[in-house]
């Protein structure tokens, strides 16, 4: 029978009825949208979503990624550029004629239908046989854990299962390709951890070509096999999540990927050692900027403090004095001041004047074991890696990270 208990028995991948899985590789060619005001909304997008993948475009409001999600299902005009779905150009095709199906942010949900229509409601309008609807409904609401509330209307629902119905809704149109814009960003916190994780796990079971939209980097972090980081209508990068994580390519990447968000602030290199506040630190041998002196913006993840009293004894450490302590029970976050300018998101997002940098000390986090003994007015030693550092040209952005491989590694490797 068709339905979403059917895979295809040599890939594990979804089947489709007779024709098995459908390609549904995603392309977009220099895809740009101009409202009649003169406001660029999309700049020059080119992106490949292949068969099968899950792609999250994330970024700050405004940046343009609903915008260029609902130029993928036709429901904004294209000023130029191309959408290719499954190899073929659909500028100008229809919705309905795209074979995708969105799940939007507000449900979208007939009040005065169960759900067990809304989902059906779709295949009712394409004439698809009553036993295959029942029998497409049914497989969804059993992946989806909504077999009990079929009968019910969305009023009686919790909000995650309303998400689920939305989602079960799509599903069943068996369609080429997922759309999804901000489908989570209407629940709680705790829901949303578990509609994010059964949402992963239904890509995983489905295998369909999913594109999602999101502003908060933690769901993107976890769902995407790609994200891509967008800002001011392009996309910045686009790589899979620990890589983005571990190798920004520019302060807006570097501080918008990460949870708590990197600490940025002015410094310089002053031979081997970087000098930022009242700290000097020795650099990496092998992790360094790729210039020998000057001024410099580092940043230093929380997660590359600790605890001196938890870290290697070899790690070289700097002395604080606690600003704000949040013991968050697996971990504690210690909030300490570094006597330099920082730069901050509301100035990268161009929210404060031409620069980078915020005229004030910079406050920084570290993140560390919970057993410290960190209170606050107090000071603590705090060991840091150099290692992990990241550095960035303070006038482009553009990150300043080389790694100088040792001359006998070096030999050893020809």
């Amino acid at each position: 029978p068709r339905g979403l208990g059917c895979a295809a028995a040599s890939t594990g991948r979804r089947s489709y009825g007779n024709i098995g899985p459908r390609m549904a590789e995603i392309t977009l060619e220099n895809l740009t949208k101009v409202y009649p005001d003169g406001t660029r909304a999309v700049k020059q997008l080119d992106l490949e979503v292949e068969d099968g993948e899950f792609v999250v475009f994330v970024g700050p409001s405004g940046c343009g990624k609903t915008t260029a999600l609902r130029m993928v299902a036709g429901l904004e005009p294209i000023t130029e550029g191309l959408v290719k779905i499954g190899g073929q150009v659909v500028n100008n095709l229809p919705p309905k004629n795209r074979d995708i199906a969105m799940v939007f942010q507000n449900y979208a949900l007939y009040p005065h239908m169960s759900a067990f229509k809304n989902m059906a409601f779709g295949l009712k309008l394409r004439k698809v046989p009553r036993p295959e609807i029942s029998t497409r409904v049914g497989d969804a609401a059993k992946v989806l854990g909504l077999e009990g509330v079929l009968p019910k209307r969305p009023r009686t629902l919790s909000g995650g299962q309303r998400q689920r119905v939305a989602m079960g809704r799509a599903i069943v149109r068996e369609p080429k390709a997922f759309l999804m814009d901000e489908p989570l960003s209407n629940l709680d916190a705790k829901l949303r951890v578990g509609v994010r994780a059964s949402l992963s796990e239904l890509h995983r079971r489905l295998g369909v070509t999913t594109v999602y939209v999101t502003h908060d980097q933690t769901e993107a972090m976890t769902l995407g096999d790609r994200v891509a980081v967008m800002r001011e209508g392009r996309i910045l990068q686009t790589d899979r999540p620990q890589k983005l994580y571990e190798e920004p390519k520019d302060l807006f990447v570097a501080a918008f990927i990460g949870s708590p968000a990197m600490n940025l602030v002015q410094a310089r290199i002053d031979g081997d050692e970087i000098v930022f506040g009242q700290y000097r630190v020795p650099l990496d041998p092998v992790r360094r900027p790729d210039r020998a002196s000057g001024e410099i913006i580092l940043g230093i993840r929380p997660e590359s403090f600790e605890d001196a009293a938890f870290a290697p004894a070899e790690q070289g450490t700097i002395e604080v004095i606690v600003t704000v302590l949040e013991e968050l029970g697996a971990d504690a976050h210690v909030f300490f001041r570094v006597d330099a300018r920082q730069v901050t998101a509301e100035a990268l997002e161009g929210k404060e004047d031409a620069t980078l940098i915020a005229d004030s000390t910079a406050l920084f986090s570290a993140r560390v074991d919970p057993r410290t003994r960190a209170r606050v007015g107090e000071p603590i030693r705090l060991a840091v890696d150099p290692s992990r550092f990241h550095f960035f040209d303070p006038e482009t952005g553009a990150s300043l990270l080389t790694e100088r491989r040792p001359a006998a590694v070096a030999m050893a490797g020809r």
